[in-house]
């Protein structure tokens, strides 16, 4: 079959490679000028397949109320009139139940655990290095109104099958012994030892060529006007150089997945929520993270990247803006030099990105109503974690044959049905 990927980020570019691994002839369109320099870029680097939750939580209504009021806040609203961006947000209330929550973590972790093992076959097969290491994340709690809040996920790991461990703060300085540090600062953590990190971009850009190799056809620097679509059934896609034809398409924009298909009767409920990085020059090891600790106070992610600290976090809900705001850049070297000094923050680069969010958390990952139109986004902060899964998964559904896991309820149909 002839597919065509729209997006080269880490879930277009994976979803790529699997579509030529499985012998179709890809074409994979994109507006920039190489893979990966949208919100795969700088991301915090961690591919968290155990701590992985929506953000649509019980409490969340209470909390953001009083994040308003905080200077370095988790959570950034800045309302505007726009239909989407309310619609997006009811829809991401009505989650906020316990009810809702486990239902869906159940889906995510079931995505990320079998993304894991798709991530480690794609190390097999390529040998691609991207200053990975495999030393899990540590969620760390400042309070223990925090810690005893953590149940709900233990109980929902312990559900799933994904290997926990609840640390004292003693068990969190074996894990992190930087944190010999700052001691007083915490009263515990929760330990995923499955989980990774790696620098996204690298991964991308690396697989991106083991793609091309397989005969995948990279065409940068090209807009998409529309889909073709006929009688029900998707013919391909027109671009600013050229029209493309096809069997199926695959959207895989991110954020920009609903501004494709909603010509087309499909109202996709994905939007985009902000979210920044620092990337900091390490010039002290012995006070630098061995892997990913998650800050529960700040929900920000200070991640080891070779010999790098990446530092990622907060969601901004402001539409489509990319600007760089001071107040936020604050709030993430607060984060990381309060636990771990041990960069040159005077070195920092400050990047931003937008991270396609549902209002459930699950990414929407299947066919559409369009024949030969299929859906691989919505992965808000968990893009490079269930990345090589989805890929996976979506080449199975393009290629007709049924996925290594229950993907059902993953697909569009779960908001039409609601």
């Amino acid at each position: 079959m002839k597919v065509i990927v729209l997006g080269a980020g880490v879930i277009g570019t994976t979803t790529a490679y699997q579509l030529a691994k499985a012998g179709h002839e890809v074409v994979v369109v994109d507006r920039q000028t190489g893979p990966a320099l949208e919100t795969s870029f700088a991301n915090a680097g961690e591919v968290s397949f155990g701590y992985c939750s929506p953000w649509a939580a019980p409490g969340i209504p209470r909390k953001a109320l009083k994040w308003i009021f905080m200077e370095h806040a988790p959570l950034i609203l800045r309302p505007k009139l726009d239909r989407a961006m309310l619609s997006w947000m009811f829809k991401m209330l009505s989650n906020c139940t316990s009810e809702r929550y486990a239902i869906n973590k159940s889906r995510m972790l079931r995505l990320s655990d079998y993304s894991r093992i798709c991530l480690a076959d794609v190390r097999d097969e390529t040998g691609i290095d991207y200053d990975a290491r495999m030393q899990g994340t540590l969620q760390l709690f400042r309070t223990q109104q925090q810690l005893d809040a953590s149940a709900k996920d233990v109980k929902a790991l312990a559900a799933d099958g994904i290997p926990y461990e609840v640390l004292d703060p003693e068990g969190c300085i074996r894990v992190e012994p930087a944190l010999a540090h700052v001691r007083e600062k915490i009263v515990g953590g929760l330990l995923t030892p499955k989980d990774e990190t790696g620098d996204c971009f690298k991964f991308t850009n690396l697989l991106a060529a083991k793609a091309e190799a397989l005969g995948v056809r990279f065409a940068y620097g090209t807009t998409i006007k529309r889909l073709d679509v006929e009688g029900g059934k998707v013919r391909g896609v027109v671009t600013d150089r050229e029209t493309l034809r096809s069997d199926a398409v695959v959207v895989a924009l991110g954020s920009y997945s609903p501004l494709v298909v909603k010509d087309h009767g499909i109202d996709l409920p994905v939007y985009p929520v902000k979210g920044y990085s620092l990337t900091i020059p390490i010039k002290d090891a012995s006070r630098a993270p061995e892997s990913t600790i998650m800050d529960e106070t700040y929900k920000i992610a200070i991640t080891r990247l070779g010999d790098r600290i990446r530092v990622g976090g907060m969601a901004e809900i402001s539409g489509y803006t990319n600007d760089l705001g001071a107040p936020r850049r604050r709030t993430l070297e607060h984060s990381v030099t309060d636990l771990f000094p041990g960069g040159d923050i005077t070195k920092a680069s400050f990047w931003s990105g937008l991270r396609p969010m549902t209002p459930d958390g699950t990414p929407v990952i299947g066919a559409t109503k369009i024949s030969g139109l299929y859906l691989n986004t919505g992965h808000g902060t968990l893009g490079w974690t269930m990345s090589c899964g989805s890929a996976r998964v979506i080449s199975d559904l393009v290629s007709g044959k049924t996925p290594d896991i229950d993907a059902t309820d993953l697909a569009y149909a779960r908001y039409a049905r609601r």
